[in-house]
């Protein structure tokens, strides 16, 4: 049996991983704060919050796992002037993408075997920035280096690898110059994410890796005209 849990299951890029998981034979649970429409197990819990990932680890139940995805997090980067910044919503930030990692891969790890796997969803934003991002920026960062911690730590037991998403939609009506910013011509999607997952949750040789998965547009040069 081919155990998974996926973490922010309820949005864009959680469904499309869930969705590839489950056409490829997986048995998938979702650990998401608010209930969530997908086809996996899905279980009520606030990643970064202690009490709530143990509560949510004793209501799967499970005596295995094969593959964590560390995928929950607040999706929007832009917290406002660093002068104005609260600690709370620093930390609210914080928590749900790195201490909600930590706090997640603390209780998989017991139930892993030889060859599982952990998937942490970075972004191209721990590389490069956008204004006024500090919180979500230094969130990505630190899980850059939490992926290759673990993986020295827990190799060659368990490989423990991250994906940093580009600019990822479902919308139809973009523009064309929006896909034109992307060498590969295109604007990505989540099936494109899934697909990184399932590649990693497999790939044997690879640990403490960040495959970037942006279309090329971290690697384009950009001038103002």
């Amino acid at each position: 049996m081919k155990r998974a849990v996926v973490t922010g299951g309820g949005g864009l890029i959680g469904a499309g991983i869930i969705e590839a998981l489950l056409d490829d034979g997986w048995t998938v649970a979702c650990f998401d704060i608010k209930d969530t429409k997908t086809a996996a197990r899905n279980i009520l819990c606030d990643v970064g919050n202690e009490t709530s990932v143990l509560a949510a680890f004793d209501q799967l139940g499970w005596k295995g796992l094969e593959l964590l995805v560390n995928n929950a997090g607040i999706a929007s980067p832009v917290n406002g002037p660093i002068h104005e910044l609260s600690l709370a919503d620093w930390r609210k930030v914080t928590d749900s993408h790195l201490t909600g990692a930590f706090l997640m891969t603390r209780s998989a790890v017991p139930l892993m075997g030889e060859g599982a796997s952990i998937v942490n969803m970075v972004s191209t934003r721990a590389f490069m920035s956008e204004p006024e991002t500090e919180a979500y920026a230094a969130s990505k960062g630190g899980l850059v280096a939490l992926t290759h911690a673990l993986a020295v730590s827990l190799g060659p037991k368990i490989r423990v690898n991250a994906i940093a998403p580009g600019w990822v939609t479902d919308e139809a009506d973009l523009r064309k110059k929006d896909h034109a910013q992307h060498p590969v011509g295109r604007v990505g999607r989540p099936k494109d994410i899934a697909d990184g997952v399932l590649y990693l949750a497999g790939a044997g040789f690879m640990t403490g890796q960040v495959l970037v998965l942006d279309g090329g547009m971290t690697r384009k040069m950009i001038y103002e005209e």
